[in-house]
């Protein structure tokens, strides 16, 4: 096989979603919604990627959104770190899922957070 044919093969295996996998397109941040089960306060707060969120002494930390190319209202899927402000335990590292938040979920004992949406900066036509 020449290096050219093999190059190519290997962008058209790396580049397409693997069978029954979702093609997603990266969001500029995301909506969180937050709830402080002590107080009964939930807040959507809208992040942008790399930022953080301070929520009592949790910081929440967004690392990508994305959304499927498809049906781009449709779902969200978020990449979160969750740790103590001030050790250095994580309590949650991964991604979320905005149709299914329990799937994989923050264990936390006041508070809990999970993605709505991606957000993009792309005007969405009807």
């Amino acid at each position: 096989m020449s290096v050219r044919l093999f190059a190519f093969a290997t962008i058209l295996v790396l580049g397409t979603p693997a069978l029954g996998q979702e093609a997603t397109k990266l969001a500029e941040g995301t909506v969180l919604r937050s709830l402080d089960k002590v107080g009964g306060v939930s807040k959507d707060n809208t992040l942008r990627q790399g930022e953080t969120l301070k929520l009592g002494n949790l910081l929440v930390i967004v690392g990508e959104c994305r959304y499927p190319l498809a049906n781009p209202s449709g779902d969200a899927f978020t990449y979160l770190t969750v740790k103590n402000e001030v050790g250095s335990k994580d309590f949650f590292k991964g991604w979320m899922i905005a149709s299914s938040p329990a799937l994989n979920a923050l264990d936390h004992v006041r508070y809990d957070i999970w993605p709505l949406r991606c957000t993009t900066s792309e005007a969405v036509t009807e």
